[in-house]
């Protein structure tokens, strides 16, 4: 591509790079020059305009950005591609679910020319249906024909939305000591309505190992979710013991996100099974809902994935915390 102010006998057929007023209308920015506008600049008294020329092997901005869309997604059904308009096309969730990015391969498209650019929401994050999750920008007029093709090349379905497979949760509360009333049990089916997810009736058992064991053995639904009534202090807790004790498996103990410190996560028979912190009481982000998405999406959640949470895990200090991290 071939950007410069030319002579207007020169400027017929290249794309218009700056807006210009004329005494009768205006000829914007991204317009493909014909004989009519060229008049129109003459009579203007206008000799010079800076455009852009295409050469044989380039390739227009919006057909550029519609192109490199359709290698990221790669016909992926759960995502809307927008029409692409000034070298930009937008992808935007079809319903709700955890993004899923190839981070290598976004690294690799934004390095391989500077006219190439994807923005993406950070990987995992919950889209709401409707949400915008990348951007496809191609800032100049064009990019070189070879360039797209590496890039399209690197694309191969880097983008993606693992939506709700989920449909019911168990929600297991045991009572004990101050009595909360039904705080844990509302927040809990706001989080899951807000992820496609239905609740069943919560069942609440005393604080103790036996009764929580048999109402995890009793449990219906697809993900068993606990909140005990006092903070699951170690992997041999009431809670976790509980579930071995229901002839569960714990896979890991505590998370580096703050709030959220105090989960475990197991199974039951191949069903996931979370120990829900404390702090699910509140309707504030918390390390559980990190958690909790991925799973409601059918997504492997492992101690290892946990583990790598504490980068971005410092979250929004919560003002009813009884102990604030600071003060």
């Amino acid at each position: 591509m071939r950007f410069a102010a030319v002579p207007l006998d020169r400027a017929e057929g290249a794309i218009l790079a700056h807006s210009v007023d004329l005494p009768k209308g205006r000829l914007r920015k991204g317009r493909w020059l014909d004989g009519d506008d060229i008049a129109h600049l003459r009579d203007a008294g206008i000799e010079t305009v800076t455009v852009a020329q295409l050469d044989d092997t380039d390739v227009h901005e919006d057909t550029a950005a519609a192109r490199l869309a359709a290698a990221l997604i790669e016909g992926g059904r759960a995502l809307r591609v927008s029409k692409a308009a000034t070298g930009r096309v937008n992808l935007y969730a079809k319903a709700g679910g955890v993004v899923q990015i190839d981070t290598g391969a976004i690294d690799a498209i934004n390095r391989l020319d500077p006219a190439i650019t994807v923005a993406t929401l950070p990987p995992f994050h919950w889209a709401d249906e409707g949400m915008m999750i990348a951007t496809i920008k191609i800032i100049p007029y064009a990019v070189e024909g070879g360039a797209l093709a590496r890039a399209e090349a690197l694309a191969g379905g880097a983008l993606s939305l693992a939506t709700t497979a989920l449909r019911k949760a168990a929600f297991i509360e045991t009572t004990g000591g101050k009595d909360l009333g039904e705080k844990g049990a509302r927040a809990i089916a706001d989080r899951l309505t807000a992820l496609g997810v239905a609740m069943a009736q919560p069942v609440r058992v005393p604080h103790d190992e036996a009764p929580l064991a048999e109402a995890i053995g009793n449990a219906q639904g697809d993900v068993i979710l606990i909140l005990t009534a006092t903070a699951t202090s170690d992997a041999a807790d009431v809670a976790p013991a509980a579930l071995r004790r229901a002839g569960g498996r714990v896979h890991h103990y505590g998370m580096p996100v703050d709030p959220g410190n105090l989960l475990f996560l197991g199974d039951l028979a191949g069903r996931p099974v979370i120990g829900l912190p404390g702090c699910v009481r509140s309707p504030a982000l918390n390390g559980a809902d990190w958690v909790l998405q991925r799973v409601v999406c059918g997504l492997s959640v492992t101690g290892d994935d946990i583990m790598g949470m504490g980068v971005g895990g410092l979250l929004k200090e919560i003002p009813t915390r009884p102990r604030p991290r600071e003060g």
